[in-house]
Formats: structure tokens, sequence, C-alpha cells
């Protein structure tokens, strides 16, 4: 069943019957739509032809006609998951037989990245750790579909952003959408490599050819001291890096105005140019420059470096 399947059901349930006329122009359907649709839920046992007349239908009690469906479900979800643990110690039994090498997959192409990707976030229960290097990313924010099912799940995304990310059209805005959503956004200057992180169980290392922004394969890392050598290195970087943002819970309630020289000031911190932190606010280089200098009047300064200190002795970031 779909989405259309459902929607004629729950409209048949407020019903005492109907005709094909009736339910396609309810569910805003063609006659011919609306058709299939009753011989599906039909077949299904979701509804029946009414005794007095047999041109209109009318839903089964929930009860009775869904039970069957559920429980169906329930046993297919149990065999699949009785499925993925014998696989899960079939695949730990072989493992386990490696040799030091064989604690990397080399995955080739694209596409089989891009793949391999999704089934990381796909599968992560807890955390998803991620480097996100200047060129050009594997997926496009709105293209990331499981990133978005994973936050949904109570996954929490730690980013670290080379500072050239920050000028990406958007990019900004995009951070401050998914923070509430549990993901957070440091930024270093520089990062050695891309990754992806799935809870403590994958590592992926996106790989290129130098001087090409072409992804031509990764290096899927299984638990091992290699791997432990990657989330060593990821959780050195995370130490490192500035937030982004603030967290939530150290930022008092602000107005319109302190919210906005409040970002502009960090993004000017992380190293940010006038011209590219007002593009990411959307104010231009007058107002950048208008907001510093009512800011250098507030703290009482005259440089940019002591504005700064400042703004962080102040608690103003």
């Amino acid at each position: 069943m779909d989405e259309s399947h459902t929607a004629v059901y729950r409209l048949l349930l407020g019903l005492p019957s109907a005709d094909l006329e009736e339910i396609a122009r309810g569910a805003s359907l063609s006659m011919r739509a609306a058709r299939g649709i009753l011989d599906d839920l039909e077949a299904l046992g979701l509804i029946a032809r009414q005794a007095s007349a047999r041109d209109r239908v009318v839903a089964s009690p929930p009860s009775v006609a869904l039970r069957p469906i559920l429980l169906e479900h329930e046993r297919r979800l149990s065999s699949a998951h009785e499925a993925l643990v014998h696989l899960s110690d079939v695949y730990r039994e072989g493992t386990a037989q490696r040799a030091t090498p064989e604690v990397i997959d080399v995955v080739l192409g694209a596409d089989a990245v891009v793949q391999r990707l999704g089934q990381l976030q796909a599968s992560a229960e807890r955390e998803v750790r991620v480097f996100v290097l200047e060129q050009i990313a594997l997926v496009s924010g709105p293209e990331n579909v499981e990133e978005d099912r994973a936050l949904s799940r109570g996954v929490r995304y730690r980013v670290i952003a080379e500072r050239a990310v920050l000028e990406r059209p958007g990019f900004i805005e995009t951070v401050r959408g998914l923070e509430p959503l549990g993901e957070e956004v440091r930024v270093l200057p520089r990062l050695p490599t891309r990754l992806f992180m799935a809870d403590d169980t994958f590592a992926l290392l996106p790989m290129h050819t130098p001087g090409d922004e072409q992804v031509s394969g990764a290096l899927l890392i299984h638990p091992s001291p290699l791997f432990d050598l990657v989330q060593t290195m990821f959780e050195d970087s995370w130490n490192r890096a500035a937030r982004l943002f603030a967290d939530r819970a150290e930022v008092q309630e602000l107005d319109q105005e302190e919210a906005i020289d409040r970002d502009l000031l960090r993004l000017l911190l992380l190293g940010m140019t006038d011209v590219s932190a007002g593009a990411q606010l959307g104010l231009s280089l007058r107002t950048v420059q208008r907001r510093i200098a009512g800011l250098l009047d507030r703290a009482e300064v005259t440089t940019r470096i002591q504005l700064g200190a400042e703004a962080i002795r102040r608690g103003w970031v």
C-alpha cells in the first residue's frame, strides 16, 4: 500500500459507502486510478461491496482487516532480523580470519562510493563523524536523504569542515537548519582527507586523483588498529576545531540585531573576510563594516584583534 491507497481507505472509513465517482472526487484521483486502487484494496480485504448496491463499497473494520497485514509484516520483520543476526555472525567469523591487509576494502567508482556512503548513514545508530573538504562534496545536501533520515532517528552528526567550505553559497543557512536536529559543525583551516565514520564500525575515506575533484573510489576501513588510528585523528581534530556557532545552551536569548552581530563576529574569528562573511549572512560589505565599527565602539577598543579578545571575554560569541 502506498499513500494513495491509505488516503482512499481513510476516506471510506468516514463514509457509510461510496461509489467509484465519489471516491475519485473525494481523493482527487482520476476514475482509472481510483478503480485500480479499489481493486487493490478489495484484494487485500480492506473494502467490500455493499450487498444492496454492488457498485458501492464500504470499508472493512481496521481491527479486522489490518490485523492480518500487520501480523505478516511483523513476521517478515522478525525473519529479517534473524537473518541479519545470522549473517552478522557469519561476517564476524570471516573477518576474524582476515589477514592484516584485509582490514581495508577498496570501493571502486563514484557511484559505488555514494552507495556505500548512504549505507553507512542508514546503518548508523548513534553517531556519524565527517570531514568536509573544500573540493566538491560526494553528494549535495538536498541529495543526501540518508542524513535527514539519520537525524530524524536521533543519530548525532559531528562535522569538521575546512575554513574554505564556509564560503559555499548557503552553507551557513544549511548548518543553522540542521543544528537543532543534532548536527554540530566545527572548523579547521585545513583537513588531511575526506572522512565518514558510522558509530565505531566503519570508516570511509574517499579517494580522488591529485588535482582532480572527481572521486574515483574509496577505502572502507573495518574495526582494527587502523580504524582506531583514524578515530583518534578525528577526535584530536574535533578538540582543536572551533565551533561554527556557539553552543545553544551558552547563548542567552538575543534579539535579531544581536544575533546578527554574534554570527558576524564568529565568522570573522574563524578567518573569513568581510565580503565572505557578509555574503553568508546576506549583508553588504558596507553593512558589515558599519556593524564592525559599532562593535568596536561597544567594546571600547580600536583594533579588530582587541575586538576579538573582548568578544570572547564578554561572551558575545
